[in-house]
């Protein structure tokens, strides 16, 4: 318009005069027409130089299109970790200097803010959960897992199956009649308990903007336990008609089933073993459990040094022996009137000598002392080490030194093979009937593919109407276990394999989260996988 005032025939206006025109139609003033003139002269020199509109909705310009202003407001909110808050942005903006860079004249509004945050790549939503860390690199968890598991694992692998993303069989350990019984395949059991409770529901959804807020039932209501196992060739596991099966359902509590004890879980294997040798002979198999105390317990009178006396019991003291749980006729435990178990003490078993003959722990009989503990001195004086009694009892809360071996009594008797080669009750229990049974490192959950099942399950769980009654929590738990399936299983089998892998290449707990999810097509990991998180 400004244009054609200014060149037309008929009545022909001054430049001046054809902007100030111009702006008056649109309502504008002055201030407009010399921008006017501004932009006509522009788009005569460069017919490209159009003038861009920056107010209302048809604004499509951010100051965020500044590359080097995003990238100063990133760096700097990174740095204020991770409670950062779209306010930061509103009083990093207030900073002289970065408006004299960028040409700003005052701070952006919140709602702005709140808007660059989301262009930033922030989202507001709860803390993301990783994996538990509580000593999971504990000097001690660490050597298990490196030294003793993660070999053990390796030696084993060789005879197990092993399987593709797509769950195809990859490799095949020989049959049976061409290595001998000893060397049939090998097939993982892995256990582990979970609990279902009554009230569990989904707490995120899309929620419609007229819903209101409904009253609820209080706390998690009813509970029940189950303890299962899986195996990556099978799934859950049971006998190849689906008639038997290891599963237990417990309904955990002093005033329901009880308590989850380690004879349960002996007999829950004898089950499993049971349907092992039964209905698949033609493989071997080992169990891994969870380093958990229920299951690492030793027999009642198992050789420990933990609470041992450097001298004989002094006249008048308790016999030293080991308290167990006294149980009734049912083989659960009895409790005393004030709901505490009942216990008894029992002598400690005899240890054995290095050349193999039994040492009682006990004076013998002809004895001034018969039948007193001996105290850890005279043991270890029997074992030949005679200066064992200038040697204190044991160290400051037995925090012994690193790579020490004869700062105090305790600690030399810990180390004596008979003391510490101990099996556990599950060990002797499978050992007996010719199976394998091995610990997983405490905090190593990642580790257990059977956890990510429970999750499978718990997701499905929640999709079931609502329910207080025990029978439907049941039912339902039931039908959300056998929503689990062997694709599941061996998905989550090969994810465990990649951490092991992660931490045989000498990862960590981060460096191995970051790898299992940047490789999660793969079963193992490059050899390179070290260099590659440094560069992270």
């Amino acid at each position: 318009m400004l244009l054609w005032l200014f060149i037309r025939p008929l009545k022909r206006h001054s430049w001046v005069e054809a902007s100030v025109q111009t702006a008056s139609a649109f309502e504008g003033g002055p201030g407009l027409a010399k921008r006017l003139r501004s932009w006509a002269r522009a788009f005569i020199s460069d017919r490209h130089a159009l003038p861009i509109e920056m107010r209302g909705l048809d604004s499509r310009h951010s100051l965020l299109e500044n590359e080097e202003l995003k990238k100063i407001l990133m760096e700097q909110l990174v740095k204020i970790g991770k409670y950062v808050r779209a306010l930061d942005i509103v009083e990093l903006l207030t900073d002289p200097e970065i408006q004299a860079e960028f040409g700003l004249k005052k701070t952006v509004c919140l709602s702005t803010a709140q808007v660059w945050m989301h262009e930033l790549g922030f989202r507001w939503m709860r803390t993301p959960q990783g994996q538990y860390i509580d000593g999971h690199e504990r000097p001690d968890v660490t050597s298990y897992r490196q030294i003793s598991f993660l070999p053990r694992l390796a030696e084993l692998d060789c005879s197990v199956p092993q399987y593709d993303p797509d769950n195809n069989l990859v490799s095949t350990p020989p049959p049976a009649p061409v290595c001998g019984p000893q060397n049939r395949p090998l097939l993982y059991l892995y256990h582990d308990e979970s609990t279902f409770y009554a009230h569990d529901r989904r707490e995120k959804r899309w929620v419609a903007p007229n819903e209101k807020a409904v009253p609820r039932k209080k706390g998690e209501g009813k509970s029940l336990m189950v303890a299962d196992l899986i195996c990556p060739e099978f799934g859950w596991f049971q006998s190849k008609d689906g008639e038997r099966s290891a599963r237990v359902i417990f309904r955990a509590g002093k005033a329901r089933d009880g308590y989850f004890t380690n004879q349960d879980i002996l007999d829950q294997l004898t089950t499993a073993m049971d349907i092992c040798e039964s209905d698949y002979p033609e493989y071997r198999f080992c169990f891994v459990l969870d380093n958990a105390t229920t299951h690492l317990k030793r027999a009642d009178d198992a050789l420990s040094a933990r609470h041992m006396s450097k001298g004989p019991t002094r006249p008048g003291n308790p016999m030293f022996g080991v308290e167990t749980n006294v149980t009734g006729p049912d083989g659960k435990p009895v409790y005393r009137p004030d709901g505490k178990i009942l216990k008894e003490k029992i002598r400690m078993r005899d240890a054995r000598l290095p050349d193999g003959t039994p040492q009682s722990l006990y004076f013998t009989q002809g004895h001034p002392d018969a039948g007193v503990f001996k105290g850890m001195a005279q043991l270890l004086e029997e074992r030949g080490f005679h200066g064992a009694r200038q040697l204190r009892a044991e160290c400051p809360g037995f925090k012994c030194p690193p790579l020490a071996e004869r700062c105090c009594c305790r600690r030399l008797l810990y180390n004596q093979p008979d003391f510490r080669e101990v099996e556990t009750l599950v060990e002797t229990h499978c050992h007996a009937r010719g199976f394998e049974a091995v610990f997983l490192p405490k905090f190593h959950c990642e580790l257990n593919p059977i956890e990510q099942c429970w999750c499978v399950a718990k997701r499905t769980y929640r999709e079931f109407p609502p329910s207080s009654l025990e029978a439907d929590l049941e039912q339902n738990m039931v039908k959300a276990l056998n929503a689990v399936t062997v694709q599941h299983v061996r998905k989550f089998y090969n994810r465990t394999q990649r951490f092991m892998d992660a931490y045989r290449k000498g990862l960590m707990g981060d460096g191995a989260s970051w790898a299992a999810k940047r490789y999660s097509g793969h079963r193992t990991l490059p050899h390179n996988i070290l260099a590659q998180f440094d560069k992270q």
